[in-house]
C-alpha cells in the first residue's frame, strides 16, 4: 500500500491500514510551497470558501478580521480552519457551490494557484492563491500492489512513476485526473473523510 499525501500528512490513514493488516509504505509525491501573497483582510466578506486544509491553515497564518460566514468543501478543511458554518454534502466544488445560499453576496475564494475556478466563477468572488503544489519524483520508486492518491495533483505524479499500480482516489475530481493520466482507478472512497478512504481501500481488496 503506497500512500501518496505530503510529508507529515500520511500518518492517521497509515495508521488505520497497518492496524487492518497492510503493509504501508508512505511515498510523499507533492509539497506545498506558501506564495507571498501578504496580509489579507477578510472583513467585509459575506462568505470566505475554503477548499483545501492547506489553504485554511495558509489563509488563518496571514488572515486579519473576519468574514460573516464560512463554508467548507469537507470536514477537514472545515477542522483546519476552526470550524465552518457550512461545509459541503459532497466534497466538490460543485457540491459546494450547490449548497450555498443565492445570492451569496462577497465571496472570497482561498485556494491553491493554478485551481478550478468554478466557484470563482460562478459566484463573482475575490480569488486569493495563498500556495502552489509541486510535484516530486522519489529517488527509488516505491513498491506496493495499490496507492492512495488523494488530490489531481498526487494522481499525476503517481502516474509518471510508470508502476502499473491501482490506486484508491479520495474523490470524483481525483478519479478524473487519474483515469485522464491512464491510472486504473480500483475504487473511489465516498468521500475525503478517513474512515471513507479506509473502506475505500478495503473494497478494492
Amino acid at each position: 500500500m503506497i500512500l501518496t499525501r505530503p510529508e507529515g500528512r500520511n500518518e492517521r490513514l497509515a495508521e488505520r491500514l497497518r492496524a487492518l493488516g497492510y503493509d504501508v509504505v508512505a511515498c510523499p509525491l507533492i509539497e506545498f510551497e506558501p506564495l507571498p501573497t501578504g496580509p489579507i483582510e477578510l472583513d467585509g466578506y459575506d462568505w470566505l470558501v475554503l477548499t483545501s486544509a492547506t489553504a485554511a491553515q495558509e489563509l488563518r497564518r496571514r488572515a486579519g478580521g473576519r468574514p460573516r460566514h464560512v463554508a467548507a468543501i469537507g470536514e477537514a478543511t472545515a477542522s483546519a480552519w476552526g470550524g465552518a458554518d457550512l461545509v459541503a454534502p459532497v466534497s466538490t466544488q460543485e457540491g459546494l457551490l450547490q449548497a450555498l445560499p443565492r445570492p451569496a453576496g462577497r465571496v472570497l475564494f482561498a485556494a491553491a494557484e493554478g485551481a478550478r475556478r468554478l466557484l470563482a466563477d460562478e459566484l463573482g468572488a475575490d480569488f486569493v492563491a495563498l500556495y502552489r503544489t509541486k510535484l516530486l519524483r522519489p529517488s527509488e520508486p516505491p513498491e506496493g500492489d495499490l496507492g492512495v492518491v488523494a488530490s489531481p495533483s498526487a494522481a499525476r505524479a503517481f502516474a509518471e512513476l510508470r508502476l502499473g499500480v491501482p490506486v484508491v482516489s479520495i474523490g470524483p475530481q481525483t478519479t478524473d485526473a487519474a483515469r485522464a493520466a491512464g491510472l486504473i482507478v480500483a475504487a473511489e472512497a465516498e468521500s475525503p473523510a478517513l474512515d471513507a478512504v479506509v473502506s475505500a481501500v478495503v473494497a478494492a481488496g
